[in-house]
């Protein structure tokens, strides 16, 4: 017995016979772990065997209580120098298991406790009735039974259950003969007790009228309550079967309230406990009681208790909840003092692409709680969470210090070392390669040197030696290297192979693939043994081959060796490597001075390395923080480099360019994958050291971060962690250079860990952080570390090895005294910076004015003159001229190439825009005026919605036909009452001239000031759901329906990809550059895009520089093309024909009927009115007016505008379509002529649309509605304020509408165009086989859709084919044709109109593609096919085609194959 053992002994007053006895004689302890902080004391004994069992009892109690005293929990484990036992032995501690922490789980314990057990020389076996061998207990609870033997002194014990069919049919025998006795001791009881009441009552005399007591109710409640509070909780996990009487505690993740038809309410909720999840039910008879469970919500901790059964409807466990109540639960505080708090310098957010899950704001929320001064962001290679970051950290009074985890690379990896002249034809070379038992030099064995002395391609000498490394060899170098103890037992010692190694290669050049990591370990093993390093020539044939030949995706060896031809036999054995890296090195010698020039050794480096060579160098990670102003500008430059110039794979920095942009920023050495870890675990302290020199401060990061590398070999145990841990403390000290502990965050709760797995696990074996370890099925990746955000007093646990006072000095004040370092940068601009064009505001002002005096004559009536100069003086005055004259020019280059473009939003409801041509919206009041004299006369009592709906007039001047227009939209729905705010321009050009618009802003602002409005994907529920159904295949895992939910939603946010806006363009203003606002890429990270994109998502910036909205669309599209096929100038089409009117009431105008189109109006195809929403809108409300197809379109938009709200107020009578609330600017207008102040209507406008009437405070909302009724709003009118969510703007009403009706012109008065331009432009899917087959064809296959769809079996092309049928069958009942496809006569893409036929183009066909189509057009040009083989062969035609073609009977009598054809080849 050691004196410190017996000195504890003491302390814990062991009896004297325990102490003395055999069993202490040499004990003695291992290791003592003190956590300061959380008082927690891990012993480690070493006994000379394991102990008996009252020996052990006795241990643990005293042990356990001394400690307790002092207010210290003690834990403790024991190592037997011999493990010896017998059953009774092992049968004792079996039953001991039970009472520990890990085996003393009811479920456990109950079924387990008291089965027999036994040891088979290999396994402990447990005899177990059938019903508990399953996977559950395996997986679940052996485990912890096997590391609580462990801790017993056992070992590493393997265990295992064995059904023992004679105990399973003795219970069954048991449990039947008890029930029968129970069944019959309680028949007996009750005749006993019938027989014994009879009695009773007939010797009791009559009862007297006392009333009796009352059940009392109240006590037995309170009784099972007392129960609910102490009763025993069972993990979710264990529960696999139905049971009563169960008891979880959790957090609700999911609630799901519900209404039966006979008012009794279900509430369907999910729990999480984090082992696994659980489906809950609690019904409620009525809302009184409903109310008592108001504490089932979102987030909330529960106890619950019920009965957990098969839900027949779910066909899942589900707890039917007897009872429940809210628990505390007590979150992970940091309890350090105040003042004494870390800061983390190393934490990831949902922007680290596939690898990270809190967003900014949690963690910064999560430090701040917290009480840190300060935390840093550092994200994989981007920095888009930091405009988010910066907005939180200010609201949250945090210092957010903004970095990112960089890729640095060096510009050229070199491929000679210590070069010198020298003729490469000449000279003599020794290949040599090494086998090691893992990747550090530090910490692992060189097992094998093997070489191969070649001279002009002939080996002239060899080298082999085997190298003992004193441990037995693992599995893994084993199979990987094909390495036994056999080949190193009896090796010649180390010293003297590296010597006769050196002496080997003297006077040579040395030959290596990857050299610099043979090269490494050789050093380190020269340097250990105080021998000579390497100076003489180094040529490594991995960077050799890149550079010769970059075009190979590989250059392995193994890949090489199989391009070249050349022998390799044994893969990762040294003599077979050497041998062939010797042959494919007077290969590429051979390649390098016939078609490169180069014969010398000097010239390799300078002669043949590529300028992109960066794009294979081998990254290092490197943590970039930006230190002030300057630091930001040259981050967001970094970035945009590592995105567009140098992105290959990953965004990558080469050096030279860190250094360039270095001014502002510091550098951290980052984790295990920078460059001074590795070179400490592969080169040692003196070479880190020369390499740490380049960064601002070290990082060491808790022994758990660094765990994936035992799992891979690298380090051996936690000792040679700890090791590295010190040897960059001790790089640090060195250099005098700061040494900070953090702690690579990841996520912030330990239970979020799976989501994290799932995450990484999903990016499939390909990616670099799943390459699994070992080979065969059973390989698996290594384990992710646990990489939680840690509280100051857990960070301060896991550096307890370093002793207190150090780990406090790198945990905190290290930390605290490097925040100090940074200063406070602005993120996102205050202010909008918009671009400058010369004489802008002037343009915007006199192209105003001249279009005013040309519609309405100079001097201007009073309400457009007043409407322009306060418009104007808004736009002026805020900077916005230049947002408008842009706007213009994009407009005018559009309409000069010949396509109409249409405007979104509220810029309709700008008269300025109006005027310079932005919009076609007038927003005055209706109005009047005459196209000749300009007389004009203003409708400005709210009595008509819409100019368009006046009655026709002529000007009472001059007598020509006035001109109707005016929607009465205000202005202060565009740029708000004060008309500050930024506006938004949102237009729709043609889908056709899209590409050319996009490129007009280019050349309008500047290739440099232009770029595409980036975006981030994120991870979708739907697809984290594939990712967790993914995860349970591959590594299989058994989730529950519940548990599967709670894991894809915790997996889902992640970034996934970015990309681009469809049509923002962002403008950055020339007097500035974009690094001034954001980091450039390109989207998806596809280097050949046409365009860059920022790196922050645009919302994140729009409130800085400008955005304009150049959207693609069909409508202007399909207008060109119906001007094209008309000559029609579209602008000239009235607004208010009244056979186009008559559309939406009926369909007599199409000169068909409802049953034989199917609708009651002639929607079909209308744009805005053609769906089947909207056109049950039209058949309940049949509008008649333009200022009612307004309505109808505001209301089809709204979020609970028509369902619930003027739906109802229309089929009760209460409200007409024209007075129900259909778009935001109507409230504006209408409170405003019912008498209500301006601002007043405004602001009650603003919070109506977004769905905020509810939300304000009552008071503010009363007098809102007090207001409303003193000027005689209707209580309906107020009511439906309050439904709304969200409101159309009335503009953009008004510009969907217009386009409508001109389309509906054409279907009206122009059909075959018209049903040229839709099948040419809008339809999605054709069938031409049912199109051109007939109308009752087209009837049946819509029937048949029809079907299908009652069914829910229509597939998504079937239900966009119903779409098309619609408008084919239209067109077939109003007389006229869908021809068949032409090979003579179709065009590639375009319908053609024959007559009052239409013959479809060749890419309607299922299957047949625009450049196939485009190939039978031009290969027809060239003469007629003559058979189907030509048709193949000159069209392009897949066979499959062809024969469609020939079913669909467009091939005629076209023959197989044509005699001449079959001599072509000969000619």
């Amino acid at each position: 017995m050691s004196d410190l053992f017996a000195k504890l002994m003491e302390q814990i007053e062991m009896p004297l016979d325990i102490k003395t006895s055999r069993a202490f004689s040499s004990a003695d302890i291992l290791e003592v772990k003190v956590h300061s902080v959380s008082r927690h004391w891990e012993f480690h004994f070493t006994f000379p065997k394991i102990l008996p069992i009252e020996h052990y009892r006795e241990l643990h109690y005293r042990l356990i209580k001394t400690f307790q005293q002092a207010d210290i929990k003690a834990t403790f484990d024991i190592k037997a120098e011999t493990i010896d036992f017998s059953d009774e032995l092992i049968s004792a501690y079996y039953q001991e298991a039970f009472e520990h922490a890990p085996c003393n789980s009811a479920s456990f314990k109950s079924s387990f406790a008291n089965l027999s057990v036994s040891y088979d020389g290999e396994k402990l076996l447990i005899a177990a009735p059938q019903f508990v061998n399953n996977d559950h207990f395996r997986k679940n609870h052996l485990p912890n039974l096997a590391e609580q033997m462990r801790q017993f002194g056992f070992g590493k014990l393997a265990i295992d259950i064995v059904s023992d069919q004679v105990k399973t049919q003795e219970m069954k025998e048991s449990y039947d003969a008890k029930r029968e006795q129970i069944i019959e001791k309680a028949n007996q009881e009750a005749v006993q007790a019938i027989e014994a009441q009879k009695s009773l009552e007939a010797s009791m005399p009559p009862p007297e009228e006392a009333p009796q007591p009352a059940y009392d109710f109240k006590e037995r409640a309170k009784q099972r309550q007392a129960g609910f509070e102490k009763a025993e909780i069972t993990p979710m996990v264990e529960v696999t079967m139905e049971e009563n009487r169960i008891v979880f505690e959790g957090m609700v993740f999911n609630v799901e309230r519900k209404t039966t038809r006979t008012g009794r309410h279900i509430i369907n909720f999910k729990m999480t406990d984090y082992t696994s999840s659980f489906a809950l039910q609690k019904w409620a008879k009525d809302d009184e009681e409903l109310k008592k469970y108001d504490m089932i919500t979102k987030g909330a901790w529960l106890r619950v208790r019920g009965n957990i059964e098969n839900n027949q409807w779910t066909k899942t466990l589900t707890m039917n909840v007897q009872d429940v109540k809210t628990i505390v639960h007590h979150e992970r505080k940091d309890l350090m003092p105040e003042g004494q708090k870390r800061v983390e310098f190393h934490a990831h957010t949902n922007m680290s692409a596939m690898d990270a899950l809190p967003t900014v704001e949690d963690l910064i929320d999560t430090a701040a709680k917290w009480g840190h001064p300060a935390i840093a962001i550092t994200d994989h290679g981007n920095v888009q969470s930091f405009p988010h970051g910066y907005h939180r950290a200010r609201k949250a009074g945090i210092k957010a210090i903004f970095g990112l985890e960089a890729n640095i690379v060096e510009d050229k990896s070199p491929i000679a070392y210590n070069t010198k002249d020298m003729d490469l034809h000449e000279a003599t070379y020794v290949v040599f390669d090494v086998e090691t038992t893992g990747l550090s030099a530090v910490n692992n064995d060189l097992i094998q040197i093997a070489a191969s002395k070649m001279y002009k391609g002939n080996i002239v000498e060899q080298f082999d030696e085997f190298i003992d490394p004193g441990h037995p060899l693992s599995a893994f170098t084993t199979e990987l290297t094909g390495i036994t103890d056999n080949h190193v037992r009896g090796a010649k010692p180390i010293l003297q192979v590296l010597q006769e190694f050196q002496a080997f290669c003297e006077g040579t050049i040395l030959v290596a693939h990857n050299s610099p990591f043979d090269v490494g370990f050789m050093n380190a093993n020269y340097e250990r043994h105080h021998l000579p390093l390497i100076t003489q020539p180094v040529i490594d044939t991995l960077e050799f081959a890149r550079n010769l030949y970059p075009q190979f995706k590989r250059h392995g060896l193994g890949p090489l060796t199989k391009r070249f031809q050349v022998s390799l036999e044994h893969h990762h054995m040294a003599n077979y490597d050497a041998e062939a890296t010797g042959r494919l090195l007077f290969i590429f010698l051979k390649e390098a001075r016939e078609n490169r020039g180069i014969n010398n050794l000097a010239d390799l480096n300078d002669r043949l390395i590529a300028s992109d060579s960066y794009q294979k160098a081998r990254v290092k990670h490197a943590t970039i923080y930006v230190q002030n102003q300057t630091g930001l500008k040259n981050i967001f430059k970094l970035v945009s480099l590592s995105n567009v110039k140098y992105f290959a794979g990953v965004p990558r920095i080469p050096r030279s360019v860190l250094n360039e942009y270095r001014e502002g920023l510091l550098l951290g050495t980052a984790c295990s994958e920078g460059e001074v870890f590795d070179t400490v675990i592969t080169s040692g302290i003196d070479k880190a050291v020369q390499v740490a020199e380049y960064y601002d401060f070290i990082e060491v990061m808790p022994p758990a971060i660094y765990a994936p590398l035992l799992a891979q070999g690298t380090i051996k145990d936690e000792a040679g962690i700890q090791q590295v841990i010190q040897d960059l403390i001790e790089v640090g000290r060195r250099l005098n250079k700061p040494i900070l502990a953090t702690g690579n965050v990841h996520y912030i709760e330990p239970e979020q860990e799976i989501y994290r797995e799932i995450i990484v696990r999903s990016l499939g074996q390909g990616a670099m952080i799943n390459r699994t370890i070992g080979r065969g099925e059973g390989a698996q990746p290594a384990p992710l570390p646990k990489a939680h955000f840690r509280t100051t007093n857990e960070m301060i646990d896991e550096f307890s090895f370093l002793g207190e006072d150090l780990a406090y000095e790198l945990v905190v004040t290290n930390t605290q005294a490097f925040a100090e370092r940074f200063e406070d940068v602005e993120v996102v601009k205050k202010d909008l910076y918009t671009p400058f064009i010369d004489h802008s505001e002037e343009k915007v002002a006199e192209m105003t004015y001249q279009k005013a005096f040309e519609i309405y004559g100079n001097p201007l009536p009073d309400l457009v003159d007043r409407r322009i100069e306060r418009e104007l003086s808004s736009i002026l005055g805020n900077g916005f001229a230049v947002i408008y004259l842009a706007s213009q020019m994009l407009v005018q280059r559009s309409n000069k190439r010949g396509y109409l473009v249409g405007s979104r939003g509220s810029v309709g409801s700008s008269f300025v825009a109006t005027m310079i041509g932005i919009t076609e919206v007038n927003p005055l009041s209706p109005h009047y005026v005459c196209p000749n004299c300009q007389h004009s006369e203003f409708i400005t009592d709210g009595s008509v919605g819409s100019g368009y709906d006046l009655p026709d007039k002529d000007c009472p001047e001059c007598g020509t036909r006035y001109t109707k227009d005016g929607q009465d939209i205000p202005f202060e729905t565009f740029l708000g009452f004060d008309g500050d705010k930024v506006p938004d321009i949102d237009l729709n050009f043609s889908g056709d001239d899209q590409p050319s618009a996009h490129l007009d802003v280019r050349d309008i602002f500047g290739e440099e000031y232009a770029f595409r409005a980036g975006t981030v994907g994120t991870v979708a529920e739907k697809t984290a759901f594939g990712f967790v159904k993914g995860y349970e295949r591959d590594y299989n895992k058994f989730y529950n329906d519940a548990e599967v939910e709670r894991l894809a939603m915790g997996a889902a946010g992640v970034k996934r990809n970015t990309g681009q806006h469809p049509g923002g363009i962002v403008v950055i203003p020339n007097y500035m550059d974009v690094y001034d606002f954001t980091p450039v890429q390109y989207p998806a990270d596809d280097v050949t895009a046409a365009w860059q994109t920022t790196h922050f998502n645009f919302h994140d910036i729009d409130e800085n520089v400008l955005k304009l909205d150049i959207l693609g669309h069909d409508d202007p599209t399909m207008i060109r093309k119906l001007q094209d096929l008309s000559g029609i100038d579209p602008k000239a089409i009235p607004a208010d024909d009244p056979d186009v009117m008559a559309l939406f009431s009926g369909t007599e105008v199409l000169g068909v009927t409802e049953e034989q189109i199917g609708t009651p109006t002639g929607m079909l195809g209308i744009p805005e009115f053609g769906t089947n929403f909207v056109r049950g809108m039209v058949n309940e409300t049949h509008p008649t007016t333009f200022a009612e197809l307004l309505q109808l379109s505001g209301l089809s938009h709204g979020t609970d505008v028509w369902l619930g709200n003027a739906q109802d107020l229309i089929k009760e009578g209460i409200a007409t379509l024209s007075t129900v609330i259909g778009c935001r600017d109507d409230i504006m207008v209408y409170l405003m002529h019912a008498g209500l102040e301006p601002k007043m209507a405004f602001t009650i406008m603003e919070r109506v649309r977004k769905g905020a009437w509810l939300k304000i405070s009552e008071d503010e909302r009363n007098g809102y509605i007090q207001a409303m009724r003193d000027n005689n709003v209707p209580d309906w009118y107020i009511e439906s304020c309050g439904k709304i969510k969200y409101m159309f703007p009335k503009a953009h009403a008004a510009a969907y509408v217009l386009m409508a009706l001109r389309v509906a012109y054409f279907k009206v008065h122009h059909p075959i165009y018209y049903y040229c331009a839709y099948f040419s432009i809008r339809a999605k899917a054709f069938e031409l086989s049912t199109m051109s087959a007939g109308l009752e064809a087209v009837k049946a296959r819509m029937a048949d859709i029809t079907e299908k769809r009652h069914r829910n079996e229509a597939s998504n092309m079937e239900i966009d084919l119903f779409t098309t049928l619609e408008i084919v069958n239209e067109m077939l009942e109003r007389g006229f044709k869908f021809g068949k496809l032409d090979l003579y006569r179709s065009d590639a893409v375009e319908f053609l109109i024959d007559g009052d036929t239409l013959i479809p183009p060749f890419i309607a066909m299922d299957g047949l593609g625009e450049n196939v189509a485009k190939q039978i057009v031009a290969a027809r040009e060239e003469g007629e096919f003559l058979s189907k083989m030509e048709l193949r062969k000159r069209g392009g035609v897949s066979a499959t085609l062809v024969d469609k073609m020939d079913e669909m009977g467009i091939l005629g009598n076209l023959p197989e194959d044509n005699q001449l054809s079959l001599f072509d080849d000969f000619f």
